[in-house]
């Protein structure tokens, strides 16, 4: 009896202990840093991009750090605010668009030049490597830098007339994500209308818009598939994005979690986007094809007029930074084709 007392007891202190400590481990988080984006929580940005990187920063500190996510249901979730919430000290870091706000960026908007860039990860590592290089004088001054990436090269969405050539794409009202683009639009004679991601829907169906300028994946996140019914694949542009953190929120951070930050952002962190870009964009596509839509493909001769038709526009984009504070917006651009090309041959020399 003695014996089965004595093992109860110990059993109880057994049970207790674990019981304590699975609670001092749940309790142990000691930081809290608050993630922003502007897209559905369901979204890549947040399954395969920031959830993963939360954990690793929890891991990576032994649960001291505790990271929270916003989507775009939230309050902190408006996408023309994610910046500035960061600086202002209200979210800790942020995903945003650097074309919303327009201006904002504008050494860095080089990057959305036409038929610049074809491929996320030879567009991710060229915006990343022109940070790097100082090139990008004082986009992000008031920042920590996590990451900075591209898309895919973008499509053209519409929903009644396709896009065949130049001449269709005259007097079309499509959606634009940034001044860049914007002004590619303009050139060819459609009419840019600045929407944020979540007034797409709303503004298709109501007929306000003929279409947009965009990915595959964003075309599925907005659920715009349901309306759009032609897609045409001319990979004419890609847009960019930032991971910011408050630098001051950074430097009062213990050593070790700068440190883990560090470890899981920049090269690391800029390196797997082509791969997620990928996914993204073959789970939108394998939408539009489910929805019956006609998918246009423009081939290397017609690619090449659209190239060439742009060419003023470009110099006069480059020349109308200068004003905006860009010193030498030309040399960013060469550096840019350098980089697109280094990286190109790098990830892509099998690709016809």
């Amino acid at each position: 009896m003695k014996h089965l007392n004595f093992r109860k007891t110990m059993l109880g202190l057994l049970v207790g202990a674990t019981v304590l400590a699975g609670a001092s481990y749940a309790n142990a988080a000691e930081i809290t840093l608050k993630i922003s984006h502007y897209l559905p929580p369901s979204h890549g940005f947040q399954k395969d991009f920031l959830e993963p990187w939360a954990k690793q920063l929890e891991e990576k500190t032994h649960g001291k750090v505790e990271v929270k996510i916003y989507d775009a249901t939230s309050a902190f979730g408006k996408i023309d605010r994610q910046a500035d919430q960061v600086r202002a000290g209200v979210i800790d870091m942020a995903v945003g668009l650097n074309g919303i706000p327009r201006d904002r960026y504008p050494a860095a908007s080089i990057i959305e030049m036409p038929f610049l860039v074809k491929y996320a990860d030879s567009g991710s590592e060229t915006l990343w490597n022109l940070y790097k290089e100082g090139m990008l004088g004082s986009d992000y001054k008031d920042f920590k830098v996590l990451a900075l990436f591209t898309h895919e090269g973008g499509l053209i969405h519409t929903l009644d007339k396709p896009v065949r050539s130049l001449e269709d794409l005259k007097g079309l009202r499509l959606r634009t994500p940034s001044p860049a683009v914007s002004a590619m639009l303009e050139s060819y004679g459609a009419s840019p209308v600045g929407l944020p991601p979540s007034a797409i829907y709303e503004n298709l169906q109501k007929g306000n818009i003929d279409g947009l300028v965009t990915t595959w994946d964003l075309v599925n996140a907005v659920k715009a598939n349901e309306l759009l019914k032609y897609h045409t694949d001319a990979g004419a542009y890609v847009a960019g994005f930032y991971f910011l953190m408050n630098q001051k929120k950074f430097d009062s951070l213990p050593e070790d979690v700068r440190k883990a930050i560090d470890e899981i952002s920049g090269d690391p962190l800029v390196a797997k986007f082509g791969g997620w870009w990928d996914k993204w964009e073959a789970a939108g596509k394998a939408d539009a094809v489910k929805h019956g839509n006609e998918i246009i493909k423009i081939d290397d001769k017609t690619r090449a007029e659209w190239k060439d038709a742009v060419q003023p526009m470009i110099k006069e984009y480059l020349e109308g930074l200068k004003a905006k504070g860009v010193k030498d917006p030309e040399a960013i651009y060469q550096r840019a084709q350098e980089l697109v090309t280094q990286f190109d041959t790098k990830y892509h020399a099998g690709d016809k």
